[in-house]
């Protein structure tokens, strides 16, 4: 069988790097162990927070699915960090897990060009020059096609640990794909282990309420998606938060010779910013205790997510440590018990900027492959190798975001540039420009990449370009507004000043949305800070636009320390900007590339 595009990997990633190739006009195959499978959420059902919200506004503006099937699947909304600036705000949805996998299934057969194909990838085929020419599957059947996209989550190699029990599998119930390892190995790419894990689920009946501090959603949910999307019509579902006791840190104590995290049987490491438990413990033993939040799966199920308390302690040990959380009650047992997984993972840095493989043309990787963690992380990249793979193969340029045009753009330099040693997630501290890539222009951002790649509806790119005027005209009419001798847009940057207060006497404030006139409050309340940020990423650009040529010899350059050098040469910067951002590489050393590049290029 022969495709333009091949996608390995079903979850957050694979859909949409598949979706966007097959939008782009490439004829598509998605493969998959399981297809029921498709976008299915394997530990939190939740999607966004803090910085991850911005990228799934950024992939909704860009044609993406992950904002359209939160909003379809949403039973609670809350905007976090409202007490901050913001540029730091951060949507954040909890899902129905079942319905959410539906909604990724149902997108997913719908799309035309888009084929979904059971198999297990064996082996990377590749022609005589060396490029990608297809897979062959454990089965003996080979898939041809001028790309592939490896979005392999914790499939690759993975291996579930509870208590002494060790099984191969990518989550609970699910196989590993085993045989794919070798494979990248013999292409020369450099392979690692990581980890990660999920919590036990109870059942809401378990819980006592009384015990318990409530989280309401917002009173006014806001949607993920720039587009209309058809939302259930039923109230928010609550999530209830709670605390970790003495008890608890006791009962972990005394059984941490039994998770395999401290038996020495798991060799990757694990995320930093999301520990597990028996991580907690030991690594904070004065805490008297770590918060957990209580969060549904769904309105049909009773099965409830104890989001804090990741472990791979054995099941009757879950169990204790279950029973001593004030709220959860004294004969609980796990509905599904936590574990932890361990999996293969390619070291990014062998990867040019738009994700492809410096030494197998044709060759993309996007999602946890990639050392990344979460969701949103997998998406993003996701949709960037679909749409840089159909790029590719017409033969146009590579699409690639700048780290001051997206927190897309800042997640693979990082990756690339950087690389990572554990799971990676992102932060809004890890954006310097991060008070121009705020959530609620996401739209205006995106809007002219989307136009781009052609990856929207005709209907879904004119709704776009209408949203990002009506918020111009608006800043347009309050420009040329004066109230009391002021204008309107002046008076928005007194501290607590709101357009709320001028609803009397401005009534055509109500033909806006609530969005687009906050959208104006924040531009115009923080329009000096930005213009000052503006201003930064205006100098740094001019280094963006060095290019550095494919092959040039580093080594060769006189004046460069010896370990810039090193690090140049591994990693081979597309760009003098990208050299700047690589640890280990001085700005004395950037200098002194600059003008090699310079004098070459005469």
């Amino acid at each position: 069988m022969k495709y333009d595009v091949l996608v390995v990997g079903a979850g957050h990633a694979g859909v949409e790097a598949a979706m966007a190739a097959a939008r782009s006009g490439c004829r598509t195959a998605m493969l998959t162990l399981d297809r029921t499978s498709v976008g299915r959420m394997s530990c939190n059902p939740a999607i966004g927070g803090l910085a991850k919200g911005h990228l799934v506004r950024e992939i909704d503006a860009l044609g993406g699915q992950m904002g359209r099937a939160i909003d379809a699947a949403g039973v609670q909304y809350r905007m976090l960090n409202t007490g901050k600036g913001p540029a730091v705000w951060g949507p954040r949805a909890q899902a129905d897990r079942e319905l959410y996998n539906r909604v990724m299934l149902r997108t997913v057969e719908d799309q035309e060009g888009l084929d979904v194909v059971e198999g297990e990838a064996e082996e990377i085929l590749r022609g005589a020059d060396g490029r990608v020419a297809g897979l062959r599957l454990s089965s003996g059947d080979e898939l041809r096609a001028g790309a592939v996209i490896l979005a392999t989550g914790t499939f690759l190699g993975g291996k579930l640990f509870v208590g002494p029990r060790t099984t191969a599998g990518g989550r609970r119930g699910e196989p590993a794909a085993t045989r794919l390892t070798h494979s990248l190995e013999a292409c020369g790419l450099r392979v690692g282990r990581l980890k990660t894990g999920t919590p036990p689920r109870i059942l809401a009946r378990n819980l006592d309420r009384s015990a318990l501090e409530r989280q309401p959603g917002d009173a006014e949910p806001r949607p993920f998606s720039h587009f209309p999307v058809a939302r259930q019509n039923r109230p928010q579902l609550e999530c209830w938060v709670t605390r970790t006791t003495p008890r608890t840190h006791e009962i972990v104590r005394e059984n941490l010779h039994r998770s395999p995290l401290y038996a020495g049987e798991i060799e990757g490491t694990g995320p930093r910013y999301c520990p597990s438990l028996e991580d907690k413990v030991v690594r904070f033993p004065d805490a008297e205790g770590h918060v957990i939040f209580l969060e549904p799966e769904g309105w049909e199920t009773e099965e409830i997510y104890v989001n804090g308390i990741s472990m791979s302690l054995p099941e009757e040990v879950q169990a204790d440590v279950l029973r001593s959380i004030p709220g959860i009650r004294e004969d609980t047992v796990p509905f599904r018990a936590g574990y932890a997984v361990e999996y293969d993972f390619v070291d990014p840095t062998q990867l040019r900027p738009w994700l492809e493989t410096r030494d197998v043309p044709g060759l993309f990787l996007c999602g946890q492959i990639n050392g990344t963690t979460g969701y949103e992380e997998a998406a993003a990249q996701g949709l960037a190798a679909g749409a840089n793979a159909a790029l590719r193969l017409g033969g146009r340029d590579p699409w690639v975001l700048g780290r001051d045009e997206a927190y897309i753009g800042v997640l693979l330099d990082d990756l690339v540039t950087k690389g990572t040693d554990e799971p990676y997630r992102m932060f809004t501290s890890r954006a310097e420009y991060r008070l121009h890539l705020r959530q609620d222009n996401a739209d205006e951002r995106m809007l002219p990449h989307a136009v781009r790649l052609g990856l929207l509806s005709p209907e879904d790119r004119s709704h776009l370009e209408r949203g990002v005027s009506r918020v111009q005209e608006l800043e347009s009419r309050l420009d040329d507004q004066r109230v009391e001798g002021s204008r309107v847009t002046e008076l928005l940057a007194r501290p607590g000043a709101s357009l709320e207060e001028y609803r009397d006497r401005l009534p055509y404030l109500a033909e806006y949305t609530r969005e687009e006139r906050e959208k104006v409050e924040i531009r115009r309340k923080y329009r000096g800070y930005l213009q000052r940020e503006e201003a930064r990423i205006a100098r740094h650009r001019d280094l963006e636009r060095v290019g550095i040529p494919d092959g040039f010899n580093f080594a060769a350059i006189r004046g460069i320390s010896s370990e810039g050098r090193e690090k140049l040469g591994r990693i081979r910067p597309a760009t003098i900007g990208q050299a700047s951002r690589i640890s280990g590489v001085s700005p004395a050393d950037v200098s002194v590339l600059l003008v090699s590049i310079r004098r070459r290029a005469g």
